[in-house]
């Protein structure tokens, strides 16, 4: 599809908003206008959602076809969105809207190209219930780093999932700069520039295509570099992560909160390592935010609160 945003918007509007439908018809599995949409005030606020969506496609994937949108963007918009703690109703929002975009984008697919691509957006509702349940929205905020956070690592059972959260905690890495690692994305080793001692580097792509260096101990680089040399590459399902990390954070008698915890833990580690080594405050926020691939260093004094 070509235009602009609110053109391929306008076009997707078409697909799925019918006025004055029966809600019988919309519920109906067998009826033309299940899932449909009627209302033109509930129209006009997913609308909004698409398009902020659609912008954020062109700036941080330079995707500017929405045909062309996959899970992987879903995930990445939710995860993006969740950083900076809407609350539990926005997100809510954000995620119906996405629901009904998937709807019509496969109904676009197949009355313009008269065939339905199978589009799968819902991993929206994984991150959702996930984002629900760990209360990661403003009016639940609360210091959500580990007290400790190498017992609970050590407590999961899986051990891709330990590595995962290794890297986690000595770099900062989001969970989708640690769900897929290939080996292109090991860089060696470096001097880290605050604590002078050797770490190995990953080169992650996260949060909408921001990318950067991870760095990590030289004994989690040698596990992971074993590992991807063994298979191919380094791959773990969110849903299982999610899980494991939960069962040991209560055999951890730790709050669970998710794998983001350890950005947490990583966060104010490396505040004092950066103040050990003589940055000011105001240097090391900036430093560790772009660490951690936010711009602004206020978002840094967002996990030393609490």
């Amino acid at each position: 599809m070509r235009g602009s945003v609110y053109y391929q918007s306008s076009q997707l509007v078409k697909q799925i908003f019918q006025e004055g439908l029966k809600k019988e018809d919309k519920i109906n599995p067998n009826h033309e206008y299940y899932k449909m949409v009627s209302s033109y005030k509930t129209m006009e606020s997913y609308r909004r959602v698409w398009n902020n969506f659609f912008i954020y496609l062109k700036e941080h994937w330079k995707i500017k076809d929405f045909e062309k949108i996959e899970a992987q963007h879903i995930e990445a918009y939710m995860d993006y969105k969740i950083e900076y703690y809407p609350s539990k109703q926005y997100l809510e929002k954000i995620s119906a809207a996405l629901g009904k975009l998937e709807i019509a984008l496969k109904k676009f697919s197949k009355n313009i190209h008269k065939i339905e691509k199978d589009y799968d957006f819902s991993i929206r509702q994984v991150i959702l219930d996930q984002t629900r349940d760990l209360k990661f929205v403003a009016n639940n905020y609360h210091n959500r780093a580990y007290n400790n956070p190498e017992l609970l690592i050590s407590n999961l059972k899986n051990s891709m999932h330990q590595l995962a959260a290794k890297i986690q905690l000595e770099g900062g890495a989001r969970i989708e700069g640690v769900a897929l690692i290939k080996p292109e994305q090991l860089l060696g080793i470096k001097t880290d520039k605050v604590t002078k001692t050797q770490k190995g580097i990953i080169f992650t792509k996260e949060k909408g295509g921001k990318q950067g260096e991870v760095l990590v101990s030289l004994e989690t680089y040698a596990e992971l570099e074993n590992y991807i040399s063994l298979n191919s590459k380094f791959k773990i399902n969110r849903q299982d992560y999610y899980n494991d990390i939960k069962q040991a954070a209560l055999i951890s008698k730790e709050i669970s909160e998710g794998s983001h915890g350890l950005r947490w833990n990583f966060a104010k580690r490396r505040m004092f390592e950066y103040g050990k080594a003589g940055y000011s405050y105001s240097d090391s926020l900036q430093q560790v935010s772009y660490e951690m691939k936010h711009n602004r260093a206020s978002i840094t004094e967002h996990y030393l609160g609490g």
